[in-house]
C-alpha cells in the first residue's frame, strides 16, 4: 500500500482515476472508464414521489463524518466487495487527512444508511453506499445532492452506472466531456463540511 500515499491518491482522483480491489489480500488497483456516470446537481436529478413522502416525514437525521468507519464497513459488507481491508485502511487515512467523508442517515441511535465519498475542491466522488434501514441510503442521496448544491459543488462523480443510480437521473458521459467538467469542478474552492 506504500504506493498509495495520500498525495498520490488525491492526484489520481483529480485525473479521473479511482481505486478498487478484487478482495482482501488482493492489490488495490487504479481504474479508469471512458463512460463516466454522473449524478446531476441540476434539475435532471430526480427521485420517486414515495421517497419525497419519506423525506417529508423527517424519519431520518442527517449527519456528516460521525460514523465514518461504520459507513465504510457497511459499504464493504456484501458477498463480493471491491472494498478490501487494505482499501478500508486507505479510506481511513484519507478521512484523517480530510479528503474522505461519510454522509449518514440516522434513526435515533441507529445508523440507517450512508454514502462514502471523496471531496476534492468542487468534485465529490461517490465511492459506495449502503443501508441498514429501508430508504436510508436513498434519503442520504437526496440530502447529499442538496448539500453539494448548497456548497457550490460542480460535479458528483458516481463512476459506474447501476439501476439504483439511474433512478436518480444518473447519466453517462464520454471521456472528453467528463474531463472538461472535472477541470471546471477542480477550479472551484468548495468545503464539504
Amino acid at each position: 500500500m506504500e504506493k498509495f500515499n495520500i498525495r498520490s491518491v488525491i492526484e489520481g482522483y483529480t485525473q479521473g482515476y479511482f481505486l478498487m480491489s478484487e478482495g482482501d489480500g488482493r492489490p488495490i488497483e487504479w481504474y479508469y472508464t471512458n463512460e463516466r456516470t454522473l449524478i446531476p446537481l441540476d434539475d435532471r436529478f430526480r427521485y420517486p414521489k414515495s421517497l419525497q413522502r419519506v423525506i417529508n416525514q423527517n424519519r431520518f437525521e442527517i449527519r456528516i463524518d460521525t460514523a465514518f468507519d461504520q459507513v465504510v464497513t457497511g459499504c464493504a459488507d456484501r458477498e463480493t466487495t471491491w472494498i478490501s481491508k487494505e482499501l478500508r485502511s486507505l479510506y481511513t487515512n484519507l478521512h484523517a487527512a480530510g479528503w474522505a467523508h461519510s454522509f449518514e442517515t440516522w434513526q435515533g441511535d441507529h445508523l440507517a444508511g450512508g454514502i462514502l465519498g471523496i471531496a476534492i475542491k468542487g468534485i465529490f466522488i461517490g465511492e459506495s453506499m449502503f443501508f441498514n434501514i429501508p430508504e436510508g441510503s436513498k434519503v442520504a442521496m437526496v440530502k447529499l445532492v442538496e448539500h453539494l448544491r448548497s456548497r457550490g459543488y460542480g460535479l458528483f462523480d458516481a463512476q459506474l452506472m447501476n439501476p439504483h443510480l439511474a433512478r436518480f437521473g444518473a447519466y453517462e458521459i464520454g471521456d472528453q466531456g467528463y474531463q472538461e467538467l472535472l477541470q471546471k469542478a477542480l477550479a472551484k474552492a468548495c468545503s464539504f463540511t
